[in-house]
C-alpha cells in the first residue's frame, strides 16, 4: 500500500510503497476513505514524542474494515467505522471504568504504531474502540472526531461542565478551536474566539463565535474581563503554548475553570503557569486528552441530526502527496479550519502549487 512515511526525525516525508498492515489480535484493518493533518502529527514529526523509525504518522481517521483478527466479536468485514485516537487495552481498570483516553497501556496510531497516513491501518481492542459511522455522516465528518472534535466534545461537555448562558472563551481558531466555538455555542454558551489569524476568526464567527478578538497577546485577558464584566467562567488553551495557556488562565472569572488541551511539550523547559492567579481565585486547571469511544453515542447522535456539523470545519481535501508537503510547515500554516487527506486521491499539479505556495510563507 500507499502511506506517507519518514525514516529520520524532521526528515522531508515521503510517499512510497510500504507493505500492507496486518490485524493484530482482538484487532483490525481498516481501510482509510479519511484521516486529518494535526498539529499533533507534527509535534511526533519534530520529535516532541517518542516513536519508533521509520514512521508512518496519522491519528484522525474513518474508513472500512477490511480485516478482522482473533479473538474480535463485535465487528465484521464491510463495517464503516471511526476511532479515538487513543486505542485502551480494554482490560485495566480505566478501561473497565469507561476512561480508556488515559488507559496506562494505550496505543495511539501514528505515534506508538504506524497510522492513518496511508490506504490501510491497523487497529488495537476493537472492541473497546471502534465506533460505528451511522450511514448519515460521511467519512469526512467521523474523521474529524477522532482527535480534535471529540476532545472537543469532552472538554465543555464533561471537564469544563458548561452550562447554558455561561461566557467561553476559546484561544486558538484552529481545528480544535472552531471545535470548541460550534460545541460551546449548540451548549447554549456565549463564546470568545481569540487568534491573531483574521481568516480563522471569520471561521469562528460562521461557526457561531459571539465575539472574535484579533490582538496582541498581552491585552486579550484584559479585553476578555471588560467584555464578560469580570470574566470568562470557562476557558479553552486550544493552542498550547505558555502564552496561550496564560492568555486562556488570566481571562477567567474568580472561581473559572480553564481547560488545556493543546499540547504544551517541555521545549526549553516546562511552561510557566499564572498559578498565583490559580490559588488566589481559586480556579479549577483541568487536561482534556481525546475521549473513550463509549462516550461517542451522545456526540454522535447530535452530529447525525444536524445539530453538530464537524464537516464544516474541513477547510480542504488533499491527497496523500500534498500531506507530506504540508506536514512540515504546521507549525506555521495559515489554516483556518482541518485539513483533511483522502489517500484515493490523485496528485493534483494544481493543488500542489498551493501547497508549495503555503510552504514558502
Amino acid at each position: 500500500m500507499k502511506a506517507v512515511i519518514y525514516d529520520e526525525i524532521g526528515a522531508a516525508p515521503v510517499v512510497r510503497d510500504v507493505p500492507d498492515p496486518v490485524a493484530p489480535e482482538g484487532g483490525v484493518v481498516v481501510s482509510v476513505r479519511a484521516t486529518g493533518l494535526c498539529r499533533s502529527d507534527w509535534h511526533a514529526w519534530v520529535g516532541h514524542d517518542e516513536i519508533r523509525l521509520p514512521h508512518v504518522p496519522g491519528h484522525e481517521l474513518a474508513g472500512v474494515v477490511s480485516a478482522v483478527g482473533e479473538g474480535v466479536e463485535d465487528w465484521s468485514v464491510g463495517d464503516r467505522v471511526t476511532v479515538p485516537f487513543v486505542e485502551g487495552c480494554g482490560a485495566c481498570e480505566w478501561c473497565r471504568s469507561g476512561n480508556a483516553q488515559v488507559c496506562p497501556s494505550q496505543e495511539q496510531p501514528g505515534f506508538t504504531h504506524w497510522g492513518s497516513f496511508a490506504e490501510s491501518v491497523a487497529l488495537h481492542a476493537a472492541d473497546t474502540n471502534l465506533v460505528a459511522v451511522p450511514d448519515e455522516v460521511s467519512f469526512e465528518a467521523a474523521a474529524a472526531l477522532g482527535c480534535r472534535f471529540a476532545t472537543a466534545w469532552r472538554a465543555l461537555t464533561d471537564r469544563a461542565q458548561v452550562r447554558a448562558g455561561e461566557w467561553v472563551t476559546v484561544v486558538g481558531a484552529g481545528g480544535v478551536g472552531l471545535s470548541c466555538v460550534m460545541i460551546g455555542k449548540a451548549l447554549g454558551a456565549k463564546v470568545i474566539a481569540v487568534d491573531r489569524n483574521h481568516e480563522a476568526l471569520a471561521a469562528a464567527k460562521a461557526v457561531g463565535a459571539d465575539i472574535t478578538l484579533a490582538t496582541d497577546a498581552s491585552a486579550v485577558p484584559g479585553l476578555v474581563h471588560e467584555l464578560t464584566s469580570g470574566g470568562s467562567h470557562v476557558s479553552v488553551d486550544a493552542v498550547g503554548t505558555e502564552e496561550t495557556c496564560a492568555d486562556s488562565i488570566l481571562s477567567l472569572r474568580r472561581r473559572g475553570r480553564h481547560v488545556q488541551i493543546g499540547l504544551l511539550p517541555p521545549v526549553g523547559g516546562h511552561p510557566r503557569v499564572p498559578m498565583s492567579r490559580v490559588i488566589a481565585w481559586e480556579l479549577d486547571l483541568l487536561g482534556s486528552h481525546g475521549m473513550a469511544a463509549v462516550d461517542y453515542r451522545a456526540m454522535m447522535a447530535r452530529i447525525a441530526s444536524g445539530d453538530l456539523r464537524p464537516e464544516s470545519l474541513i477547510e480542504r481535501v488533499v491527497g496523500l502527496e500534498e500531506a507530506a508537503t504540508l506536514l512540515p510547515t504546521m507549525d506555521r500554516a495559515v489554516v483556518s479550519g482541518i485539513t483533511m487527506i483522502d489517500p484515493a486521491r490523485p496528485r493534483s499539479p494544481k493543488a500542489m502549487d498551493a501547497v508549495v505556495t503555503e510552504c514558502q510563507r
